[in-house]
């Protein structure tokens, strides 16, 4: 069976509570608002690609608990392949406690989670499943490397959150290297991004380091690119924030989905910020998830 995506990462569950104002220590709190379901990076581009009708398949480790089965129910309800999904008896699933200001939209996040040992994609289990995307978090170090050398005409997207073990040695192996704005100040040593030079001495630098289509995210002040034809900027679509959880999540499962439709590179981009400005006016993380039609009749009306 081939697929369109094969994402490969961290999945976790989301537990979100929406407060008027953070709780300081020692105090309690309380809230009418709540929202609950899987997340983790990878994981939530796949959720989005399979609700968007892609041919999709997660790998990755969940436990053998409440919230690892409510992970995989949520991933077959959209159809999504997880056949390289590990349930582990003696793993415990990781675990998400999200505050979310209602002012802002801005988050704060508690993650449980326990090391384990990584997963592991065998020949065996990949023959046949020919995606023309891997989109990798950097999570599944050993597992990302087996897709790349087993399906090494694919295009290739890293969400490069941060410069650790896994996304390092991940980034100059993809085609497409898709960076927060920390990992870049990370990797580059730069102070700030704030201006045009140093946005473009911080290009040169990652391409120069990792040879390959360089997107650096920027939040509210939308993104820089280069593909080696200079450095481009595309600012954010104005919107009025309620929560930012799983917004880069679907910045890169949108993008992916545009990739797939063979979208030129600024085009993508739009479309992929469209979905991620779409999803932060709405609450939750999965559940904030627009649909593929309302990002393109969005996407026409701002044109």
């Amino acid at each position: 069976m081939g697929l369109d995506v094969l994402c490969i990462g961290h999945a976790a569950y989301d537990l979100l509570f929406y407060v008027e104002q953070f709780p300081s220590e020692n105090s309690k709190s309380e809230t009418a608002l709540s929202q609950e379901s899987g997340g983790g990076p990878a994981a939530n581009a796949a959720y989005l690609l399979s609700l968007w009708g892609t041919g999709c398949a997660f790998a990755g480790v969940v436990g053998d608990d409440y919230f690892g089965q409510q992970i995989l129910a949520e991933f077959k309800s959209v159809a999504t392949n997880t056949s390289l999904l590990e349930v582990r008896s003696d793993f415990v699933t990781p675990l998400s406690c999200v505050l979310v200001s209602r002012k802002s939209g801005s988050r704060t996040l508690v993650n449980r989670k326990v090391p384990c040992s990584p997963l592991k994609l065998e020949l065996e289990s990949l023959a046949g499943l020919f995606p023309k995307i891997l989109l990798f978090d950097g999570h599944e170090l050993e597992a990302s490397l087996s897709a790349l050398a087993a399906f090494p005409n694919a295009i290739s997207l890293l969400d490069a959150g941060s410069a650790r073990e896994g996304t390092l040695a991940l980034a100059g192996k993809v085609t497409h290297l898709v960076a927060s704005e920390r990992f870049a100040l990370q990797v580059t040593a730069l102070p700030n991004l704030a201006s045009a030079d140093l946005q473009r001495n911080c290009l040169d630098a990652l391409r120069k380091r990792f040879n390959a289509t360089i997107v650096v995210t920027l939040g509210e002040r939308g993104l820089i690119v280069s593909n080696g034809q200079g450095c481009q900027r595309l600012p954010a679509f104005p919107v009025a924030v309620a929560d930012t959880t799983a917004a880069g999540d679907i910045f890169h499962g949108a993008l992916a989905y545009g990739l797939l439709e063979e979208k030129p590179l600024l085009d993508n981009l739009r479309f992929a910020s469209m979905a991620a400005a779409l999803s932060v006016a709405s609450p939750g993380g999965r559940q904030s998830i627009p649909s593929v039609e309302r990002v393109k009749a969005a996407l026409a009306h701002a044109e």
